[in-house]
């Protein structure tokens, strides 16, 4: 659930990726290259978002290679044979339509958004560079200038988010998700075109794809026309990562990230499973409900006890996913109010999780959180963008995008016993990870924006 900035670019792209959709079917093929295709008609508006979805993100990438994967998502846009660089983009805007790429640490996706007539651009521009991306060394060595450029703006020069990825490298050992989306500085300068050849030909390949369609269209049209585009691109040998388990922790872990900023910033972090991770079933359930108990607006605890009530916290909230394909991290982080300290901001915060795992949740908490999910699915219609998120999420994290079709009938089964159980069992101190940041003086540096977190990388 997203409510807040601490959450920043991955609310406006996942909100809550599992809500359910409506009773308009999601009709799934299969191309004889692997390829799998996901349409959903909505005649609502003669609009079509076709999505292409590759099973590769930074927690694919070797230590050595961090931020290929970002990388390569720019240069998809710096042409083909047959689409010179920058055609692309110019003709998805001559053709009344947009797009753009964005990287997380699960997938890298691709997407536009055409009048429905214009579907085959689409495809036919996609399936070109799905396979022939021309990867000149000119090109290579510019996008790595600007990828580089993109860090220190988003990242080195956003406390917040400095501190956010100094969090995430503390708080995981083994785990992929320990490195940036967007890489460490280090490797993103020495990323070499023959890197990036590599890395595309193994992974952008119709066998490690999904295709998704939502909008004013006919399934058997579509299918059609992938056939056409995609059905005679050539297979790759894949060969998976290794599944990185992170290693059980063993007692509380703190880092302070000293850098110049306006106001200081704490984060906590506790390690918590997904629907892909999770023993039992109905623990990511659990956690999401707990999620909107904290966070859910005005009405969550957070909200009404530390930024109204008590006044420790000017802004606070929480961060939690259940379709992450790796052991996640259940994350609440604030700004303590003018003249609190850090201290006070994390005490406040902890006795809030301290709350939870020995007091039942109430019956009308419970409601309003379901109430909350339920409302979430009904807004969610309104945007076929959104409605191929969620489709695409899950079926590229391996979950399978029919997960979906029962995310408000599990909310609702959720009891408050549930929720304290998870409570006692994954929100404990030795599963916790705590930055504080510590401001110095910004000494005439201009006050950087507030920093975001970013859980996905942006073309």
């Amino acid at each position: 659930m997203c409510r807040n900035r601490f959450v920043a670019l991955a609310c406006w792209l996942t909100v809550s990726p599992l809500v359910a959709l409506a009773a308009t079917p999601v009709h799934e093929f299969i191309l004889d290259n692997g390829l799998k295709i996901l349409v959903r008609e909505d005649h609502r508006a003669p609009v079509v978002v076709s999505q292409v979805w590759y099973k590769v993100g930074s927690s694919y990438e070797p230590s050595g290679l961090t931020g290929i994967s970002h990388l390569l998502e720019h240069l998809m846009f710096k042409g083909t044979p047959n689409v010179p660089g920058g055609e692309f983009s110019r003709l998805i805007a001559a053709n009344g339509g947009d797009e753009n790429a964005f990287t997380s640490h699960d997938y890298t996706a691709y997407f536009q958004t055409l009048e429905k007539e214009r579907l085959e651009l689409s495809f036919r521009l996609e399936a070109d560079r799905m396979r022939h991306l021309l990867l000149k060394p000119e090109d290579v060595a510019k996008e790595a200038q600007v990828v580089a450029e993109e860090r220190r703006l988003r990242t080195e020069d956003q406390p917040e988010a400095l501190t956010q990825e100094r969090f995430q490298a503390a708080a995981y050992i083994t785990s992929p998700y320990r490195n940036p989306i967007i890489g460490w500085m280090q490797d993103i300068e020495l990323i070499k075109p023959d890197d990036l050849r590599r890395w595309y030909q193994q992974w952008y390949a119709p066998n490690n794809a999904t295709l998704v369609v939502v909008g004013d269209v006919d399934p058997a049209k579509v299918r059609e026309l992938a056939e056409k585009h995609f059905g005679p691109l050539p297979t790759s040998e894949l060969t998976p990562p290794r599944s990185a388990v992170e290693i059980p922790q063993k007692g509380e872990r703190r880092i302070t990230v000293k850098t110049p900023a306006e106001v200081p910033y704490v984060v906590l972090g506790y390690k918590a499973p997904t629907l892909k991770t999770a023993a039992e079933g109905w623990e990511p359930y659990a956690l999401d409900v707990l999620d909107g108990v904290l966070d859910g607006g005005n009405s969550g605890r957070i909200s009404r006890n530390l930024i109204r009530g008590s006044q420790v916290a000017a802004a606070a909230g929480t961060s939690y996913s259940t379709t992450s394909r790796l052991e996640e991290l259940f994350t609440l982080a604030g700004n303590p109010a003018p003249g609190r300290t850090s201290a006070e901001l994390e005490q406040a915060l902890r006795a809030e999780v301290a709350k939870l795992r020995e007091e039942l949740i109430s019956p009308e908490e419970l409601a309003r959180v379901v109430a909350q999910v339920t409302a979430t699915d009904v807004y969610q219609q309104d945007s076929l963008f959104y409605q191929g998120m969620r489709l695409g999420t899950l079926e590229t994290v391996g979950l399978g995008w029919n997960k979906l079709d029962d995310y408000v009938q599990r909310i609702q089964a959720v009891t408050p016993e549930q929720v304290r159980e998870v409570a006692r069992k994954y929100l404990t101190d030795d599963r916790l990870t705590v930055a504080m940041l510590e401001p110095l003086p910004l000494e005439g540096r201009r006050p950087a924006a507030p920093g975001t977190a970013l859980d996905h990388a942006v073309r």
